[in-house]
């Protein structure tokens, strides 16, 4: 487990990137999975990954675990390398709007 202010520190990053709410992302990942043939359950739609963040999104930083923790800094490294947070949305870039809100953070989101 990380120490206090590394934990306090992913915590906020991780916040900050993911900028989706618990109802918006698992929305997204209904939406994302359906097809005209078939559609998962709701709790099984979207990637492992953007499941695990809904989870994280739905816990206290006191309750995290370990791989939570993974997690939390794949999707940091994820987002903060394919996007500027500093400057505009591009949104042009659909294909990368929506990869990004998997894990949940919409670059066009306020």
């Amino acid at each position: 487990m990380a120490d206090a202010l590394e934990l306090d520190a992913l915590w906020e990053d991780f916040h900050r990137v993911v900028n989706m709410t618990s109802a918006e992302l698992s929305d997204w990942l209904r939406v994302r999975d359906s097809g005209e043939l078939t559609e998962p359950l709701p709790d099984d739609a979207g990637s492992p990954l953007g499941q695990h963040v809904l989870a994280i999104l739905q816990k206290r930083r006191t309750d995290l675990t370990d791989d939570d923790l993974r997690a939390m800094r794949k999707v940091v490294d994820t987002v903060t390398s394919q996007t500027d947070l500093e400057n505009e949305p591009r949104s042009e870039d659909t294909r990368l709007r929506h990869r990004l809100m998997t894990v949940g953070h919409d670059p066009l989101k306020p």
